[in-house]
């Protein structure tokens, strides 16, 4: 597998950095993780707007699925050869509802599923293209689901948005690269069901016996390298903090 780091700030986007968004590559398939602020424009340096296979949504706030409603007129409006067939998009119930109220003036209520063939969320392992995927709901104000990907016997797992739950550490478990979001600063902000810190980033990956840490969706007002070195204090593998257009093979 190929993992692209489309956009990875948290909250909303960066001066350097799109919000949330992450493309996972295997066998001539492309899988999108999140589409937040921004990405959409980002994504084009890596593929084309028609060339994706199909769309994961953790959840529904803005910073992750925002530029959806960009890409429904990308998908709806295609100016030359036609429009393309509805592409799987797999979100939290709701999905369809809550990108055609932000985008607002769809050509009709049922435009998005036009071009999206939308497939709600549970908790449970399916088949994405060439991937075994698994999901389970985390602990965040809205539903919002982590991701487990494994292809040829190897696996990333994606938290999404979340505070500290057992789940996190299950999905995680023996993940080869553990993409994880750390929102907070350890010792300044303690919000239950809401974000992790650096440090708390670093114990599941060290719980999980993670082979690679890369932090992500870090607001630009957080201090990002405090939180890697407050990973570093408790994980003994390898971690970085996720840029713009950075490239691992799984």
């Amino acid at each position: 597998m190929k993992l692209t780091v489309v956009g990875c700030s948290g909250s909303f986007p960066s001066a350097g950095s799109a919000c949330s968004s992450y493309l996972v590559e295997a066998d001539g398939f492309r899988l999108l993780l999140d589409m937040g602020n921004g990405a959409l424009g980002e994504l084009q340096r890596h593929v084309g707007l028609y060339d994706l296979d199909a769309i994961f949504l953790s959840h529904l706030h803005a910073d992750h699925c925002i530029d959806m409603c960009a890409y429904f007129v990308v998908r709806y409006y295609r100016f030359d050869g036609g429009r393309p067939a509805p592409i799987p998009v797999y979100g939290p119930e709701g999905t369809e509802r809550r990108l055609t109220t932000a985008h607002a003036d769809t050509p009709s209520d049922h435009a998005m599923g036009e071009v999206f063939d939308f497939h709600t969320l549970k908790s449970g392992s399916f088949e994405i293209g060439p991937f075994s995927v698994r999901t389970e709901k985390l602990c965040h104000p809205v539903d919002t689901f982590g991701i487990r990907v494994e292809h040829n016997g190897r696996a990333l797992t994606y938290s999404g948005d979340t505070g500290t739950c057992e789940a996190l550490a299950e999905l995680a478990e023996g993940s080869d690269l553990f993409l994880c979001e750390a929102s907070f600063i350890h010792g300044k902000e303690d919000i239950p069901d809401l974000h992790l810190n650096g440090r708390e980033a670093g114990e599941y990956a060290a719980r999980a016996g993670a082979g690679r840490l890369v932090l992500t969706h870090i607001p630009p007002w957080t201090d990002a390298e405090r939180n890697l070195a407050d990973a570093r204090e408790v994980y003994d593998g390898p971690v970085e903090l996720a840029v713009p257009g950075a490239v691992y093979e799984i």
